[in-house]
């Protein structure tokens, strides 16, 4: 059962993650709060890696086209990911942005089932339209007239994507030819190095004000990267022994650490029927765990 525990370490660090990255969205553009996800999480990543190696030695992996495949895919679409949510932040306050971004749960069932050779039961099934129902509550915070099918479109773009990211890490985890969890701590360094690079030389080339800006005003830069990498681990090692649905449906107990940082860190009002909203998504995540 430690995928459990590794869910639950992930789950309490992205929340934190998020509040950082919210914060973060106030001062700099999208692709600075993105990169500052990654920036200081290589180094993070490396370190862990040759710990493991110290301390159980194993062989190296044998990487397939399949393997580095699914590697690119991932980096690139969780850096789109990423981008999509801070602009959800920018649109409404962190815990709505975070609890949009959480419809990943139900749209990786969905995506699994299709393509990934995952199987659901009907109460898993009833999980995923729960999931689903909360998230319709969120994009329409004072009721159906008020519905922003902007918000609810890149809500659901940032859901999918995380999906696809997290299905496909696990898809490259499983092609490595060595034991848990020397072959997550591979897929972690390779997808996190790769995004760093990408989005660094990007900037180089478009945006050297923001970059300056962040070696400037480093603090919120490491502690996002810093929760950025310890709930990456989490999500990586998860992800190499469960199938994604289940990690991820269990991972919807962030949605109780965003209320509470929420209210208590970043000072922001939460309405009732966000609330609630975000208790029904924790309720499909029982449900999809029960099924």
């Amino acid at each position: 059962m430690s995928w459990i525990l590794f869910t639950l370490l992930a789950a309490f660090s992205q929340s934190w993650r998020n509040a950082f990255q919210s914060r973060l969205s106030k001062e700099m553009n999208v692709t600075g709060v993105t990169l500052s996800r990654f920036l200081w999480a290589s180094p993070l990543a490396a370190f862990y890696l040759l710990s493991l190696y110290i301390y159980q030695p194993v062989s190296l992996p044998i990487f397939t086209t399949y393997s580095y495949l699914f590697i690119v895919g991932a980096s690139i679409m969780q850096i789109i990911a990423t981008g999509l949510m801070v602009v959800l932040f920018k649109q409404k306050n962190f815990a709505i942005g975070a609890g949009l971004a959480k419809s990943e749960a139900p749209v990786a069932a969905f995506l699994g089932v299709l393509f990934f050779g995952t199987s659901l039961s009907l109460l898993g099934w009833v999980g995923v339209a729960v999931g689903a129902i909360a998230v319709f509550m969120l994009s329409c915070p004072d009721g159906i007239r008020s519905l922003s099918l902007k918000t609810a479109l890149i809500g659901l773009a940032c859901s999918t994507s995380f999906a696809l990211t997290s299905l496909w890490i696990r898809e490259a985890s499983l092609t490595l030819d060595i034991p848990f969890p020397h072959r997550a701590a591979w897929v972690l360094l390779l997808v996190i190095t790769l995004q760093t690079l990408v989005l660094v030389a990007y900037m180089l080339v478009k945006d050297r004000s923001t970059l300056k800006t962040m070696f400037t005003k480093p603090k919120l830069v490491i502690m996002t990267s810093i929760t950025s990498f310890i709930g990456s681990l989490g999500w990586f090692s998860a992800m190499s022994l469960q199938t994604v649905p289940l990690v991820k449906t269990l991972g919807q107990v962030e949605v109780f650490f965003t209320m509470l940082i929420s209210l208590f860190w970043l000072k922001e009002r939460i309405k009732r029927k966000d609330i609630l909203a975000l208790i029904l998504i924790a309720i499909a995540a029982v449900l999809v765990m029960w099924q």
